[in-house]
């Protein structure tokens, strides 16, 4: 018996599909950060600068570096 293309095409999206809803399959979009405009002073606290990062209009937001600055995310 020959199997069609089109069944194996078929077959082949219906595994991708259930592979990507039960979470095998997973897909993370790339994060860009940016310097957060409005933050002032050293970033002592996560949280705060988060939110200073949220009113900008981003995702999220951490302190880092050396110098302690608060650098905002967001998916790009």
């Amino acid at each position: 018996m020959k199997v069609s293309p089109r069944l194996n095409s078929a077959l082949l999206l219906l595994f991708m599909i259930l592979a990507t809803v039960m979470g095998l399959v997973t897909v993370e979009a790339r994060t860009c950060e940016t310097s957060s405009n409005l933050f002032n002073g050293p970033c002592l606290s996560s949280s705060n600068c988060a939110n200073v990062c949220h009113n900008e209009g981003f995702s999220d937001g951490d302190c880092r570096g050396f110098r302690r600055r608060c650098l905002c995310t967001r998916p790009c």
